[in-house]
């Protein structure tokens, strides 16, 4: 400033952004003499410059105070420095094999697929939004802006392209995956270079300047790069939206299932305020490993609500009356109860001769999901997989060699414990048939299934009854745990709990029992 000011009178700059305070983890100010001060060069030394500015930038305005500590930094190091040089060496690694020139070749949008066009829409939307959050000095959403696109370009983009890199010669289709990727790195790589230089500009380097000597010298003497508004496609980025969000959450209902996604499921239900293209619901099939995908505007054949008293709001109300209201909650058809919030009405009955009346803010609301299929919602939008293992999808797991012959059972549980012991023991009639027909289908197939032993009121008989089951179905891996006393279920306040003695008893049994029959399947 000082050296501007006496030789031209102005200042160096128009705008300058200061960092703000540097604190340590717990937000104490930083101190030598506290002993929680961090030497720049160390953490240099340790997590690199790009790895550190990006902290800064991501986590919140720069002229804020900000906590630093290594974990987060490496955070971001793994998650978008990692996640972008990673997809560079997808690149450069079949590049190389190819011996690719994006200089002989042209980026024509007209012979591109509809994935190449969703990643060049995303693209550009992504500069677009980089170029507005800068301008208005909007660092940490323009920080995001990127964060996310390096994630979609590598974790959906070359996921969903991988093969096309792998395809033998260099035919038209591979070519126009190799071009819109190279595009992506490197118009990326110019709108990320002035928040981590050091790494876009070894990208630069090699991805441009090698191969074209006219190019600026440094990715920091090239123009910020320009939006094509050709290339932007709303409604493409909309639907290819929806169809990550319907992977995600279907692959959150697979988790809860636990059935892994090599083990192909018969159907999934979709409730959105939108439909797809048979397209987009064949991206949804092959990520979810799913035979068919329907979108329906009713799902209560498949899932229903529970109901329980709001404490805090009913209680002041009602509070001798609180056993009976939950008793009449209990007994409510919950599909017809949550029909009557979502019209604006209250659920309304009478508890002793007295007149209840209870709206949306007075209940608990659980999904209950019914026997046979799994779901996830978000108050937006509503998966639902079917997990039945009917004739036909057996026929088809028996006929498809990527079918691995490890099956899941899942053994469903509604929320409510003393539901949960009625479920497990009415489970273990229902798949014994299930097992012998997948037996007979795929001879060499092997089981794995999970049971919870200990519930409230389970008998000794109960107990025997397990054992001959597990005896009898030769589980190839078994997972087994004692049932935990869950808080606020009527489970919880019964009486009749299993001592954790018994609990761990009962567990150990099982597992001798299931070690044995472990051993022949290694």
């Amino acid at each position: 400033m000082a050296e501007s000011t006496l030789l031209f009178n102005k200042a160096p700059y128009e705008n300058v952004i200061v960092l703000g305070h540097v604190q340590d983890e717990n937000g104490q100010k930083m101190s030598k003499s506290k002993g929680n001060a961090v030497d720049p060069f160390d953490a240099l030394k340790t997590y690199g410059a790009d790895a550190i500015r990006w902290y800064f930038y991501i986590n919140s305005a720069p002229w804020l105070p900000n906590r630093f500590h290594g974990k987060a930094v490496m955070e971001g190091q793994r998650k978008f420095l990692g996640t972008l040089w990673n997809t560079y060496a997808f690149f450069v690694l079949y590049a190389n094999i190819d011996n690719f020139d994006a200089t002989k070749y042209e980026l024509c949008y007209d012979k591109l697929s509809v994935m190449d066009k969703w990643l060049l829409s995303k693209l550009n939307t992504a500069i677009k939004e980089v170029d507005e959050n800068l301008d208005s000095y909007r660092i940490p959403e323009a920080a995001r802006v990127l964060d996310g696109f390096v994630d979609e370009m590598s974790n959906w983009y070359v996921r969903r392209c991988r093969e096309r890199f792998w395809a033998k010669g260099m035919e038209q289709d591979k070519i126009n995956a190799y071009m819109t990727l190279y595009t992506a790195l490197v118009e990326i790589s110019k709108a990320a270079a002035p928040m981590v230089p050091f790494m876009t500009e070894e990208i630069y380097l090699n991805l441009v300047k090698s191969i074209n000597a006219d190019a600026p010298e440094s990715i920091h003497l090239c123009d910020f790069p320009t939006v094509n508004e050709a290339f932007i496609d709303s409604e493409l980025e909309k639907n290819m939206d929806a169809v990550l969000k319907i992977v995600v959450m279907g692959r959150a209902a697979r988790n809860t299932a636990n059935i892994k996604n090599r083990q192909p499921i018969g159907k999934m239900f979709v409730k959105a305020e939108f439909t797809l293209s048979d397209y987009y619901k064949e991206i949804a099939k092959d990520e979810l490993n799913v035979k068919c995908v329907e979108f329906t505007d009713d799902i209560r054949e498949f899932t229903s609500y529970s109901f329980k008293p709001q404490l805090k709001t009913v209680g002041p109300k009602y509070g001798k009356l609180l056993g009976g209201i939950k008793a009449e909650l209990e007994a409510l058809d919950g599909n017809k109860a949550m029909d009557t919030l979502n019209a604006g009405g209250n659920i309304e009955f009478s508890v002793n001769g007295e007149n209840v009346s209870l709206s949306k803010e007075d209940l608990l609301i659980e999904m209950v999901k019914k026997e046979g299929y799994v779901s996830e919602n978000d108050n937006v939008m509503t998966v639902v997989l079917d997990t039945n293992l009917t004739d036909e999808l057996i026929e088809v797991m028996a006929t498809e060699p990527k079918v691995c012959h490890y099956i899941d059972i899942p053994i469903q549980h509604a929320s409510d414990g003393v539901l949960k012991a009625m479920r497990r023991r009415s489970t273990e009639e229902s798949i014994r048939g299930t097992i012998e027909r997948l037996k007979s289908a795929i001879p060499d197939i092997h089981i794995r299934t999970t049971l919870i032993v200990g519930f409230p009121g389970e008998r000794e008989e109960d107990f025997d009854k397990l054992l001959d089951f597990v005896e009898e179905m030769r589980f190839a891996r078994l997972g087994v745990f004692a049932y935990s006393q869950e808080e606020n279920t009527e489970a919880g306040e019964m009486d009749n709990q299993i001592d954790d003695e018994i609990k761990q008893e009962r567990l150990d049994a099982i597992m001798r029992r299931q070690l044995d029959i472990s051993l022949e399947y290694n």
